[in-house]
């Protein structure tokens, strides 16, 4: 192999094979794998050691082998690489396969009888190359041609469509639960301790100076009861927090403040102080707001 591919050629071929096999089998989107993934760049660098000491094992191997030939073998050896490419055993074979000339002294035998102003033309045989290419053509036009025409095969642009198509759905599931993109139609109330402990401490920094500490109501409504002004529930306190209260004299919108995460946390803590007893709450405001998804839920 060392005649055909030495080893600058062939580490590097097999390296970069090993590259792109690593980024068809892990998807890394727009990265590199190994960009990525610090794990694979180790596993690849390993590979080039690999590949680095194979190489270095087979020149062992080869020196050792030339060391222990007779003087006759040696000569050849170096007469052999001394020799320009096409002077190469491996080159003429490689040539009598994809050529196939006509042996040495042979050509006059080859002439065409016509002769136009001294130029002659020989009658040789396509070459080999020529015709394995030809017939390779007539392979590929059977095998498209069943392939689109018969079995009825998805075309570039059908493929692109279906692509396009599928993203758009992976797009729209990663959107129902990324935290960055909810809104009042896809959030959801959180139940647990830890979520409400958050929601508890973003309420007390930002929130528990209109409405009090404990929900019962200052400069801002009682939180406590059952009236709502803008409508009670997940979604409604959550779309109350990202846009505001009433125009001129209600709360400023939080969305600049406040992640989409983050109001739905407090909005979590604001519906379990209802039903609570602040000390000296502030009047009802709005109306009585029912919790109709609780209610249905309920009912089934």
């Amino acid at each position: 192999m060392n005649k055909y591919f030495p080893a600058y050629v062939r580490v590097p071929v097999f390296f970069f094979a090993a590259i792109l096999a690593m980024e068809y089998v892990i998807d890394s989107g727009d990265q590199f794998a190994f960009v990525m993934y610090p794990m694979v760049a180790l596993l690849l660098l390993l590979i080039l050691v690999i590949l680095i000491s194979i190489e270095l094992i087979f020149s062992a191997i080869n020196n050792v082998s030339f060391q222990i030939m007779t003087a006759e073998q040696k000569q050849k050896v170096l007469a052999e690489r001394a020799l320009p490419i096409r002077e190469k055993q491996w080159y003429k074979k490689i040539m009598q396969v994809l050529m196939k000339p006509a042996p040495d002294g042979q050509e006059k035998a080859l002439l065409l009888a016509h002769d136009y102003d001294g130029i002659k033309e020989l009658d040789n045989d396509l070459p080999p190359w020529w015709t394995y290419l030809f017939i390779g053509t007539i392979i590929f036009a059977a095998v498209y041609l069943v392939r689109f025409e018969i079995l009825d095969g998805d075309t570039q642009e059908t493929e692109y469509a279906k692509e396009v198509a599928a993203a758009n759905i992976a797009i729209e599931k990663w959107k129902k639960t990324a935290p960055d993109l909810m809104d009042e139609k896809t959030v959801t109330r959180l139940t647990e301790p830890a979520d409400l402990a958050i929601g508890k401490e973003i309420y007390q920094t930002n929130c528990a100076a209109c409405h009090r500490a404990d929900g019962g109501g200052q400069i801002g409504p009682n939180l406590t009861d059952d009236h709502w002004i803008l409508g009670g529930g997940i979604k409604n306190i959550f779309h109350t927090l990202v846009n505001g209260g009433r125009d001129g004299k209600g709360m400023v919108a939080w969305r600049g403040t406040l992640k989409p995460k983050e109001m739905q946390h407090v909005a979590s803590y604001v519906m379990l102080l209802q039903g609570s007893n602040p000390k000296e709450p502030k009047a009802p405001e709005g109306e009585v707001w029912t919790d109709t998804d609780v209610k249905i839920a309920t009912e089934k």
